[in-house]
């Protein structure tokens, strides 16, 4: 504490000198006034500046400026979004766990860091909500050692994000640890979000174990066989059902039975006798679990069910480290009696010669792509319908290997659920995510009917992102597995976003086709860069989605990007009217056909949409839709109002601009504004200050001028007149944010820096250090 006095003798002390005086007085050390601890924070180690905290939360000390200076000493790169970073503790110690995880940062490079009584990953991990994965997944390797179990155990209570980029493939041993991963992770732990970024050529195997442990399915089979003592949480959750009734168990198996039942009548009943063997091979195993269950059975279901379990023992699976599971599909014996029955039933030779192959493929126990399942449909109306082309050679029915490929080698072939493949009717379910994103990652056909599989049961899936995928008509069978899931009392999904490249039919129709399908949803983003490149192409056997009529949505956002395509209000009028509760609308990149279109668009919007507050233009060229664009800003619903690139001052008179401000000043409820990219320039964005004038009745908060060709000058003279306004009126003023970014302020660096200190001063801006001479030799380069 003397020493504290001086700084000079404080800095004196060496870095090790105070850490392990700490260790011995740590407690008296924390009782130190709050000015000497001030001067003692900076000097600590991250493990005991950890340990501070509370004692400086006492003191009313802040520890964020020390993990702010920590972060530019020892990441030494600028941190995205730094502008709404909260808590600088939390971002240094989990962007620290990622990177000593992934061997990216050496503790040894800083003393604060290399402390002794500090575990790097130990340490940090309660602070990690989000953790990226990727490459070879070494990280999924080094947190499932058996060093490592407690950092998992944190991880498991804190980790919210789990995200994979740039995935390669990987051998057998790192899937294994992968799925040990997965399934603590999200099983038995708390991740909501699974996202997947940048994999040109994926994985199927890996790409399908993801989607399927995310929507918390995984088998009891061989390929996964790897511990025999059961996963201690899977156990208790064990223990717990087996204390359930038993009159509860004999009705839940009853249901259950009746499910598989109805699934496998619908597939139809004639199968191989390969097919048959290979199917109780796998699931001898589950169905005998239920000879467990208290209810009588006829001999002949005992006879099937000794005839599985003479085959194959209880395959376990689980996690590393003592934690393994036992897990059940919870199959009746009802489901091997009727394989046994159908192994009586003769099949065609070639068919026979195919599933001997697809058995050769099963039969090894590294294969994990029996992650792949197959649904048996309730009802199997609707756009690409598999089973509705069973005849000749299934052209619509798959066959699933390792290499994820279409069995070709006989015709009439392709029948999609061999052996291996379970219904998830029936599969034993785990707790599943929340939030899906697959982003630059190609599905091919037979990834998309496994995601559409998934999709129509996976009840607790809330946002769905698909972007840039190259679905092409595989998008129908998302919509499919999409129309199944909307069907569940319990579903929960209420976000999509589908972008990608090339559309394969009108973004509006393609809008209808989503929004028909699954009413429930709250948000729905559709966005395409190009029309296809077959013009006028339409995937077979599907009718127009123009025809198709739109239930009452709970729509409440609705986004769309065409690709260059034409507004026809016409088009978008049927999800209006069905869309009562529509509150945000944003149009990106459309071309208006005719002068009238965007009249009868706001006709529309004022009838069907009462509930509108937010509406967006961007990339729509309205330079010569003044008279549209000041209705907009004279509606006394709308709050917020973007028009983005619009060219809104492209070939406009002195006289518009004025028109625009007395129409917004008119305006009480209008609270947000935006016009990046609009060429305002230096006079208009003076100009614009008049809004909040003495005569003024604006609400308006928020202003983006973003893009906007501002120079410092400009901006200087738009924030003196400003603070003049403010000034008359006595400081009743509601603006609090003004966008900034991307104007030409590095022109004169001095004036730049005085208008900013001056608006900072009035309301919160945001703006980005923008090389103004780059982006025009960027520009120039390129045209």
């Amino acid at each position: 504490a003397m020493a504290a006095e001086n700084p000079r003798s404080l800095f004196a002390l060496s870095a090790a000198a105070v850490s392990c005086s700490m260790g011995a007085l740590e407690q008296d050390v924390w009782a130190l006034p709050g000015h000497l601890l001030r001067r003692l924070l900076p000097l600590l180690s991250i493990f005991r500046l950890e340990r501070a905290e509370d004692a400086a939360r006492r003191a009313g000390l802040s520890t964020q400026p020390i993990w702010r200076k920590l972060w530019d000493d020892v990441m030494k790169t600028r941190p995205p979004n730094s502008e709404n970073i909260t808590c600088w503790r939390k971002k240094f110690l989990e962007t620290f766990f990622s990177n000593v995880l992934h061997g990216v940062l050496d503790i040894s490079s800083d003393w604060r860091l290399n402390d002794r009584h500090f575990s790097p990953l130990l340490h940090s991990s309660p602070h990690v909500s989000q953790l990226t994965l990727c490459n070879m997944l070494q990280g999924a390797v080094e947190l499932t050692a058996e060093h490592n179990q407690k950092v998992l155990e944190n991880l498991a209570s804190s980790l919210q994000i789990l995200k994979f980029q740039h995935l390669l493939s990987s051998d057998q041993s790192i899937r294994h640890s992968l799925v040990l991963l997965l399934h603590r992770l999200i099983h038995h732990g708390s991740v909501t979000q699974v996202s997947m970024y940048s994999w040109p050529v994926p994985d199927t195997v890996l790409l399908v174990l993801i989607l399927s442990m995310s929507a918390g399915y995984w088998r009891s089979g061989n390929a996964l066989a790897y511990h025999s003592t059961p996963c201690g949480l899977c156990r208790e959750e064990d223990k717990a059902q087996s204390q359930e009734p038993a009159q509860e168990q004999a009705e839940r198996s009853c249901y259950d039975e009746r499910e598989y039942s109805d699934g496998e009548n619908q597939k139809g009943s004639s199968r191989a006798p390969e097919e048959a063997d290979v199917e109780v091979d796998r699931r001898g195993a589950d169905a005998c679990l239920n000879s467990a269950l208290s209810r009588p059975r006829s001999p002949l279901q005992n006879q099937a069910c000794e005839e599985g379990s003479s085959k194959v023992t209880c395959d376990p699976i689980g996690f590393q480290g003592g934690h393994s599971r036992c897990v059940s599909s919870q199959l009746s014996c009802h489901s091997a009696l009727q394989k046994a029955r159908r192994r009586l039933k003769p099949a065609a030779g070639k068919k026979r010669r195919c599933l001997r192959r697809s058995r050769e493929l099963y039969a090894d126990p590294e294969d994990l792509y029996d992650f792949v399942f197959a649904v048996a449909r309730e009802d199997n109306s609707g756009l690409f319908d598999r089973n509705s082309a069973t005849e000749g050679e299934n052209a619509d029915n798959w066959t699933s290997s390792s290499s994820g490929s279409l069995c070709t080698g006989q015709a009439g072939c392709k029948k999609r659920g061999s052996a291996g493949i379970f219904s998830l009717k029936a599969a034993c379910r785990f707790r599943s995510v929340s939030t899906l994103e697959l982003f630059s990652i190609p599905l091919t056909g037979e990834t998309c009917w496994t995601l559409s599989d998934l999709l129509s049961s996976w009840v607790s899936l809330e946002n769905l992102v698909l972007s840039y995928n190259g679905l092409g008509d595989n998008i129908f069978c998302i919509v499919s597995g999409l129309r199944a899931l909307s069907r569940r009392s319990d579903c929960h999904l209420r976000v999509v976003r589908v972008s990608d490249v090339f559309s394969c039919m009108p973004c509006m129709e393609l809008v209808r086709c989503i929004l028909s399908a699954f009413p429930q949803l709250h948000t729905l983003s559709v966005s395409f860069d190009l029309k296809n490149q077959l013009e006028g192409y339409r995937p077979e056997g599907n009718p127009s989605c123009s025809e198709v009529e739109i239930p009452e949505s709970c729509l409440e956002q609705l986004e769309i990007r065409f690709p260059r395509e034409p507004l026809h209000t016409k088009f978008l009028l049927p999800v209006l009217k069905a869309s009562k509760s529509l509150q945000q609308l944003s149009l990106d990149s459309a071309t208006l056909p005719c002068s009238q279109e965007l009249g009868l668009l706001l006709e529309a919007l004022k009838e069907c949409n009462p509930s509108l507050k937010k509406l967006s233009f961007h990339d729509v060229n309205l330079a010569e839709h003044q008279k549209e664009v000041l209705l907009l800003l004279q509606d006394p619903v709308l709050q917020e109002i973007t028009f983005s690139f619009c060219r809104l001052f492209e070939s406009s008179t002195t006289e518009f601009l004025s028109e625009i401000i007395n129409t917004v000043k008119r305006n009480s409820s209008l609270k947000s504004l935006k016009l990046p990219g609009n060429r305002l320039g230096n006079h208009r964005l003076v100009a614009l200050a008049d809004i909040f004038s003495e005569d003024s009745s604006s609400a308006l908060c928020q202003l983006d001028v973003s893009s906007n060709c501002i120079k410092p000058d400009g901006l200087l003279e738009f924030t003196k007149k400003l603070e003049g306004y403010i000034q008359q009126r006595g400081g009743q003023i509601q603006f609090t944010h003004l966008r900034l970014f991307q104007n030409w302020l590095d022109q004169d660096a001095e004036t730049a820096q005085e208008a900013l200190q001056r608006l900072k001063a009035l309301c919160s801006v945001v703006n980005d250090p923008w090389d103004s001479s780059q982006a025009f030799a960027d520009y120039i380069s390129v045209m």
